[in-house]
């Protein structure tokens, strides 16, 4: 990258979230003098300083002066409390606003924030603690091509990024990826449970739980066919593995899934109009 690459970055709230993508910008060698971060807490503070010579202070006013791009990584209860004292600067300065608070629309964001402030959504998930997320984005109409590329810039440092074309489309992102992880860690806890039920020790069948389900996440993203094929390649005939498949299938496993997926949608939905 060149200098003029480079954005002045506000982080408002300095917890993990903000800390992982604090993190993998600076591993990507983003200048630490081009972030800023702000949080109540000294903990949270000192943490975040501790992954480079960032600027840190307990004032958002002072840290989004002059900045290209602000994230809102705050608690959405807290958002428009924390915002509003911020709409003049913002108004002002007119910076990208990235909000990573869950439930919080953008109808609300701008209400807060100011009518010509820009403003992207963002629904990450907890692996973006190891830079390996995925996030899905919205952007208002006030976010030009350039604004985009920041923001998507920003995000690509702790995992993948997509765009959604429409707001509502993030109560899906929310259900499938959002909180996703979880759904694999249930997968993953039954597996190793049974496991051991069935002969292992603990720590035996926690670890290859654990590789067997990293080895078939990196097959599924690495190999040009799709997992439905995957499947296919690795159930043979009147095998184990059939059996196996089999037992889901008859026990209506992909229903179960849409019924999980769907109930996590509409409680996405739900929260955006308790916090609005």
């Amino acid at each position: 990258m060149s200098d003029k690459e480079y954005n002045k970055l506000a982080f408002i709230g300095a917890g993990n979230m903000a800390r992982s993508l604090i993190g993998g910008l600076l591993k990507r060698g983003y200048p630490a003098e081009k972030i800023a971060c702000s949080d109540p807490s000294d903990a949270c503070l000192t943490a975040a300083k501790a992954l480079g010579p960032i600027t840190t202070s307990g004032s958002n006013v002072d840290i989004i002066t002059d900045a290209d791009l602000v994230i809102l990584a705050v608690k959405p209860q807290a958002l428009k409390d924390v915002l509003t004292p911020l709409s003049p600067s913002l108004q002002q300065g007119r910076p990208l606003l990235v909000s990573i608070a869950a439930g919080i629309n953008s109808a609300s964001l701008q209400a807060w924030a100011g009518n010509s402030v820009p403003i992207v959504r963002c629904m990450p998930n907890t692996p973006a603690l190891l830079q390996e997320g995925a996030s899905g984005l919205y952007a208002t109409n006030q976010v030009s091509l350039e604004q985009k590329a920041l923001a998507e810039a920003v995000l690509s440092a702790v995992g993948i990024v997509a765009w959604v074309d429409s707001e509502p489309t993030l109560d899906v992102v929310t259900a499938l990826s959002g909180s996703g992880p979880a759904y694999f860690f249930l997968f993953m806890e039954a597996m190793q449970s049974v496991g051991e039920q069935l002969g292992l020790d603990t720590q035996t069948a926690e670890r290859l739980t654990q590789q067997t389900a990293l080895g078939a996440a990196r097959m599924a993203i690495e190999s040009d066919d799709d997992v439905a094929e995957l499947r296919r390649k690795v159930t043979s005939p009147n095998g184990t593995t059939e059996a196996a498949i089999q037992s889901f299938e008859n026990s209506q496993l992909r229903e179960t899934v849409e019924l999980a997926l769907t109930a996590a949608f509409l409680r996405s939905q739900d929260l955006a109009k308790e916090l609005a």
